[in-house]
């Protein structure tokens, strides 16, 4: 394997070596480390957003606004993470959340920078450490985390195996570890969604509009994003921003009032800033305090600082290859080389766009070209396995990822399907019946697709599910059994992540209204369970529905009792 990446002490020396003097400080690695443990678990619950444009510009503009913020006590991380809901959020050592969903809104560079100005000034004016409920919930998510790894690693039942695939597995853990991740998710949400106070909103504000002046942005993009919000959001109901950031006709107003006294600042340069950001987070990997965990995202969000450069390719390098080094590491015809080299081709796409012509290009070019050998030998063996009849589902996942384009592509993805069927994973199913019905012409493969939809749509449960099948049908009739079922469902399902999923993948359609009537009766039922386990002393039942209501329907008012009696 070609070196393309730096150890960890090289990317520290090379990193300090082109920062400036000035460099960024972490005061207190205690309180970085919880931090960053926490936001570890905000990435782990709602996922990182997949879209590397989207993430080069909050962080262009992030990292603009903290330049000019004149604080050094921690340096700042900009995350994008994969919700629907439009928010934002700040931790206390500098780790800043956009939503999907508030990007969504269609803010232009005036306004984000307000938002981004608004939560880098939650973290200057350290408004989470005089809050001292969300101080004692971020210490003892920190206490949950370490806990819970402590239990995972000393009370799992059964040791972790490799199957006749090379897929890792492990058949089962103790009900610890089912209340330990029940808890940590439930602080999470409380720890995130719990609102400030008037004055602390009034603040960041103020402050986040000044700090956009500075860096050269409109102070009226303040204004701007509250009238986008109350265009966009209703007013019937604590929904996102408006629940986390409240007191909003109020912030309307002073932000209309303050923006004439705020001049447009020309910016001073943020290059040298964000090397410095990118040292001070790779100095913390050496930390004593510093644990794979949190060097994984000190690592993920030193690259975000400074993508230019040879720290930024070490670190490229360095997760390639590890990743690299988990497929080689499973058995042939279990090695996901699809994934993998998707993963090579959104560096090779993110360098190209940032550096044209670094020499890095060529080291993930040869990279690729030796994957693309290693996955083409298996193609034989796997062929054989497949004409056999007798292999299970991993074994199909990782032919499809490895050889979808190829001549029995299709024939494993329709294999692959009709798997997913058979194991009740609806949304998997669908996906790839649909898509073998679409891309098979009129032949036998297709019409196979077509009968294994027909039969399953009927008993479907999964409202996204079938709104694709209702949106992507060839056939009319489908289509049409679909939107029937769909409409009927909207008022009946039972599961809550099944109501959560469809509003996130559809928050316009003419049912999403129904479907969260549905979701706030649903975790109602599910409070009043929790109460009831509570009270007989099961109590990880009762954190296990506590942790459903705030993961899948952090909105509803059962959340919303929640956050003012079972966290008090």
């Amino acid at each position: 394997m070609k070196g393309c990446y730096l150890p960890v002490a090289g990317l520290l020396c090379a990193a300090l070596a082109t920062a400036p003097a000035a460099a960024q400080n972490i005061t207190n690695p205690e309180l970085f480390a919880k931090s960053a443990e926490a936001a570890i678990e905000a990435l782990r619950v709602y996922g990182p957003y997949d879209d590397a444009a989207q993430r080069e510009r909050v962080n262009r503009i992030g990292y603009s606004i903290a330049r000019h913020s004149n604080f050094d006590k921690y340096p700042f991380s900009f995350f994008v993470i994969d919700m629907a809901v439009p928010n934002a959020f700040a931790l206390p050592a500098g780790h800043i959340f956009i939503t999907r969903g508030m990007l969504d809104l269609g803010l232009d560079d005036d306004m984000l920078a307000a938002i981004l100005g608004h939560e880098v000034a939650h973290v200057t004016e350290e408004h989470f450490l005089k809050m001292r409920k969300r101080a004692t919930m971020l210490n003892v998510l920190s206490q949950a985390l370490t806990v819970g790894a402590m239990v995972g690693a000393a009370q799992v039942e059964s040791e972790p195996y490799v199957d006749g695939w090379g897929m890792v597995r492990s058949d089962s853990q103790t009900a610890d570890l089912v209340q330990g991740a029940a808890m940590t998710g439930m602080l999470l949400t409380e720890l995130l969604l719990r609102s400030y106070s008037r004055g602390n909103e009034d603040e960041s504000d103020e402050q986040g509009q000044r700090f956009a002046a500075a860096a050269g942005f409109d102070p009226a993009g303040g204004q701007r994003l509250m009238a986008r919000m109350e265009e966009r959001m209703p007013q019937d109901q604590s929904f996102g921003y408006l629940q986390t950031h409240p007191f909003f006709e109020e912030r309307v107003r002073a932000a209309r009032a303050r923006k004439s006294t705020f001049k447009v600042q020309e910016p001073r340069p943020v290059e040298p800033y964000r090397k410095s950001t990118q040292a001070a987070l790779l100095t913390f990997v050496s930390h004593p305090r510093s644990r794979p965990e949190t060097d994984g995202i000190a690592k993920t969000a030193a690259l975000a600082a400074w993508p230019r450069g040879p720290v930024a390719e070490g670190l490229r390098g360095e997760t390639l290859h590890t990743e690299r080094a988990e497929v080689e590491a499973a058995r042939p015809l279990g090695r996901d080389y699809g994934k993998l080299m998707t993963s090579y081709q959104k560096q090779i796409e993110e360098v190209f766009s940032l550096t044209p012509d670094s020499t890095f290009l060529a080291d993930l070019d040869t990279e690729m070209s030796q994957l693309r050998t290693q996955r083409d030998r298996l193609y034989p063996d796997s062929v054989s396995v497949l004409e056999g009849g007798i292999y299970e589902t991993p074994f199909l996942e990782t032919f499809v990822s490895n050889f979808r384009d190829s001549d029995r592509g299709t024939e494993a993805a329709l294999a692959l399907g009709e798997a997913y069927a058979r194991l009740l994973k609806e949304a998997e199913a669908v996906e790839h019946l649909l898509r073998v019905w679409t891309e098979s012409g009129d032949g036998e493969l297709s019409g196979r697709a077509e009968r294994a939809l027909s039969i399953l749509t009927p008993r479907i449960d999964r409202l996204a599910a079938l709104q694709s099948i209702a949106d992507e049908a060839p056939d009319d009739a489908l289509s049409n059994l679909a939107s029937g079922r769909l409409a009927q469902r909207a008022e009946r399902f039972e599961e809550l992540d099944n109501g959560a999923e469809f509003l996130d993948r559809h928050p316009t359609s003419p049912l999403a209204t129904r479907v969260s009537a549905r979701q706030d009766a649903l975790a109602d039922e599910m409070y009043k369970e929790a109460i009831v386990y509570q009270r007989v002393g099961d109590h990880t039942k009762a954190v296990d529905r506590i942790h459903r209501i705030l993961t899948y329907a952090p909105l509803s008012p059962a959340a919303k009792t929640l956050s003012e009696t079972v966290m008090q």
